[in-house]
């Protein structure tokens, strides 16, 4: 149950509002730290980019502490056919937040075309479909549910979300670029239209691109960014940057910008502390916690986030390049 009793369940009751009204915000996208290492999440295009079988699994507990917050787990995997000309993934997910939840599956095709002795080029398509479920009459919308309920949340809604998405991928041995819109279809979440209250899932972009540069013989620096925009909202990025260390270790930071700015007055959400161990040479190990800076920092002031990933057909020699990074 939600009631209104506490900061924290206020904070349960705004993210249940914000998930069924697009008046400030409509439903945008999941949210991860460690985008950079898990591009399969973002754009269909990255399938077979880093010429190896490989599989990732990441879990992210958004605002920990609060009740409602975000929780959200995927697992991907993706690898090269054909001559690596083609590539082919898979992408699993569940999503929760207060009173709603969605898992869902989308299945990638990445064609990659040659454009330069060490360059490809990607076109990446995606389809899949989610269930979605929003628990509306578990809200309770008065304290100790005494009251004249509200008519929004007399009832639940249970709906099947068919969507498909592109992205187009360009790398190289020493950068990268990327440009997605993971879902096309605006699907509807909601059967009702009650004093302009409605949902719908809003078509999202992402505009990445990274690079790496050797400082020393045993340190590799590489800086990144972000750019998200969803349908009515301001521009959102994350910029990056992180050293790797002999090729197994890596430390760096991220700011992370504008992802509530619709109702925060604060446009910095996060800073964001990074760590990746490469324990073996298929084995990858990684961390991410959030320092809220916007408008929760005193209800909700970190997040966390953990990724494992492993890989089929690393050999000992690989060199570290932005498809291992």
């Amino acid at each position: 149950m939600i009631n209104s009793c506490s900061m924290k369940r206020w904070l349960c009751l705004f993210l249940l509002m914000a998930g069924i009204c697009d008046l400030g915000w409509a439903q945008q996208d999941k949210v991860f730290s460690q985008y950079m290492f898990n591009m399969m999440t973002l754009n269909p295009a990255y399938a077979g980019s880093r010429d190896v079988v490989s599989m990732t699994a990441l879990y992210r507990n958004q605002w920990t502490g609060v009740q409602g917050a975000p929780q959200t787990a995927t697992f991907t995997m993706d690898m090269p056919l054909n001559k690596e000309r083609i590539g082919i993934g898979l992408q699993l997910y569940s999503d929760r937040v207060g009173v709603f939840e969605e898992s869902g599956g989308f299945v990638s095709y990445a064609f990659r075309i040659n454009v330069g002795k060490r360059s490809k080029l990607a076109l990446g398509l995606q389809g899949g479909a989610s269930s979605y479920r929003g628990n509306l009459a578990d809200v309770q919308t008065t304290p100790g549910n005494t009251g004249q309920l509200d008519p929004n949340f007399s009832y639940n809604v249970s709906k099947i979300l068919p969507n498909f998405g592109t992205g187009i991928y360009l790398s190289s041995d020493r950068a990268y670029v990327s440009l997605s819109v993971p879902r096309l279809i605006k699907n509807k979440l909601n059967e009702y239209n009650v004093n302009e209250l409605r949902s719908v899932q809003v078509r999202q972009a992402y505009l990445g691109a990274g690079f790496v540069m050797s400082l020393s013989p045993v340190v590799k620096m590489k800086p990144s960014t972000l750019l998200r925009y969803a349908e009515g909202s301001n521009l959102g990025f994350d910029a990056n940057i992180n050293f790797w260390f002999a090729d197994r270790i890596a430390l760096g930071a991220s700011v992370r910008k504008n992802q509530f700015s619709t109702w925060s007055s604060a446009t910095t959400d996060a800073v964001i502390g990074l760590l990746e161990i490469q324990l073996t040479n298929q084995l990858r190990f990684g961390y991410a916690y959030d320092r809220t800076l916007n408008n929760f920092r005193n209800v909700a002031p970190s997040s966390h986030e953990i990724m494992l990933r492993y890989e089929f057909g690393m050999g000992k020699n690989y060199i570290l390049t932005p498809r291992y990074l």
